[in-house]
């Protein structure tokens, strides 16, 4: 299979993964009934999908996305779009890696979003 196949077949099933996680954070998600504590409690299932499946994949996008940036800073330094350039192609790929908890839908921290 070629390397072009491989990395489709994954993101398909990252994001494959990704849709099951979502379903059932939605349907454990406040339990409590306060509007305020909100805690994601994903089961084992979406767990392991995250460790072995997403993560990997956000780790790939994060260095890929840091080295599209690198190579587009002149253009987007002229367009006056670097912050938001450096957002969408290294921040959040690497917040969903690292700063989110295995096997949950968003990061728990958000500064300044």
């Amino acid at each position: 299979m070629t390397p072009f196949r491989s990395l489709t077949s994954a993101l398909a099933l990252a994001m494959a993964m990704t849709s099951v996680s979502v379903v059932a954070e939605v349907s454990q998600s406040n339990t409590s009934g306060d509007p305020v504590y909100d805690v994601q409690a994903p089961p084992a299932y979406a767990m392991i999908g995250d460790l072995l499946v997403a993560r990997p994949l956000l780790i790939a996008a994060t260095v890929i996305g840091t080295g599209v940036f690198v190579v587009s800073l002149p253009f987007t330094a002229l367009g006056g779009n670097v912050k938001a350039a450096g957002k969408a192609l290294v921040v959040d790929p690497g917040r969903a890696a690292f700063v989110r908890c295995l096997g949950c839908t968003e990061s728990g921290y958000h500064h300044g979003d």
